[in-house]
């Protein structure tokens, strides 16, 4: 066993004992055992003879840094990536990490706001407005919900600078749906993650309760995300290739909302835009915890790293589970205009120009074909693609 203590004629007494180490780093000698083990913090010298760990003093920062990762809830997988990067490299990292955390309680919250009401009202169906109320041409269609109906476009875009189009769009019956891809395979991923939504059971008139609907969306997102690992997986690095999704999925009498990564859904009710989902990004994060204004976002010279969303690497059940994107139901009214879109248009196109283009349309074509046209006034940086829906009387 080891004993606690100077280490006795090792580098002339500048190393210590495990025991002293974890005295110093506030460790037990159990977990720096552990971490030894996993390759986290390896000791500066093992004694050939009897085995015993020494530490340099040196090492008490870095021990310590492992313990506050481990205290905030950071998987050890996760640390020895921290630990090994410089320190500005590693706040970042960090930060991303606990953004990450934040969106997924959020997530869980507002299900148990849901389940709240839902129980509340002993099994009848209220939804709730969030806190933040945040292929290749266009074609319009229609479909009820009650005694409303939903008409209908979407359109994609190449942009002025891309050489090709990652981005996909959906608009029909019962589906409306935005997608951006990104790495090698992001042209499939994009596509795939729509056409997963379309064989789907939303045709059954008034069939799904809201507790129903909302299982259903679970079940349809994980099958969006098994198709885009099927379509990445011949990239030669398919955990660098993905895509967003956001989308609204119609049943005939309730709207259910499956959103991950950076595209967005307004809704525009009584002429005020409304953005209904939350961005899952880097950038986001920082607004929310105050280090970052919406001014200040919208010039961020960062990459727009995403902490969410439909990649191609096959994860861990825990990870897959907190990486699922979000679901939730949404409230319909007659005279609603929903917009759905790729951060080509809303990271070069202001809210207020966006608001004003979804007003002047007369009719879903005719927004998408004007939003698309403010993204390419604006420079066109990006693919685009967008989706418009009207809520009208039947």
């Amino acid at each position: 066993m080891e004993r606690e203590g100077r280490a006795g004629g090792v580098a002339s007494g500048e190393l210590v004992t495990i025991g002293e180490f974890a005295r110093l780093s506030r460790l037990s000698a159990k977990a720096l055992r552990r971490y030894d083990e996993l390759g986290l913090l390896r000791p500066a010298l093992v004694d050939p003879v009897n085995g015993y760990r020494y530490y340099d003093p040196a090492q008490v920062e870095g021990a310590r840094l492992v313990a506050w990762l481990r205290r905030i809830g950071m998987p050890l997988n996760r640390i020895g990536r921290v630990v090994a990067l410089d320190a500005g490299a590693a706040a970042v990292e960090v930060r991303a990490y606990w953004a990450r955390v934040e969106a997924e309680t959020a997530a869980r919250r507002d299900l148990a706001m849901y389940l709240v009401d839902h129980l509340s009202a002993e099994g009848g169906t209220m939804s709730r407005m969030p806190d933040n109320a945040e292929n290749n041409g266009s074609s319009g269609n229609a479909g009820s919900v009650g005694a409303l109906a939903i008409r209908c476009a979407a359109l994609t875009d190449i942009g002025v600078v891309r050489t090709a189009n990652q981005d996909a769009a959906f608009a029909g019956p019962r589906l409306l749906a935005v997608a951006d891809g990104f790495g090698e395979g992001g042209a499939e991923a994009s596509a795939a993650a729509i056409e997963a939504l379309k064989p789907s059971t939303w045709g059954r008139d008034g069939a799904l309760s809201a507790a129903d609907l909302l299982n259903a969306l679970e079940d349809t997102a994980d099958s969006a995300a098994r198709a885009v690992r099927d379509a990445v997986a011949p990239c030669e690095a398919p955990d660098g290739s993905g895509t967003t999704l956001t989308a609204m999925l119609w049943t005939g009498s309730r709207l259910g909302l499956v959103h991950i990564g950076d595209s967005r859904a307004y809704l525009l009710r009584g002429g005020e835009l409304f953005r209904i989902t939350h961005d899952h990004s880097l950038v986001q994060s920082m607004i929310d915890d105050g280090s970052l204004s919406p001014e200040e976002a919208s010039s961020h010279p960062g990459p727009a790293l995403l902490l969410k969303a439909l990649v191609g690497e096959a994860r861990p059940a825990a990870v897959a589970v907190a990486c699922r994107p979000d679901v939730r139901l949404q409230e319909v009214l007659a005279g609603d205009r929903y917009l759905l879109c790729s951060d080509g248009l809303s990271a070069v196109v202001d809210t207020a120009d966006l608001r004003t283009a979804v007003v002047a349309a007369d009719d879903p074509e005719e927004a998408v074909r004007r939003l698309v046209g403010l993204a390419r006034e604006a420079g066109g940086p990006d693919n685009v693609a967008c989706a418009v829906a009207d809520v009208v009387v039947e």
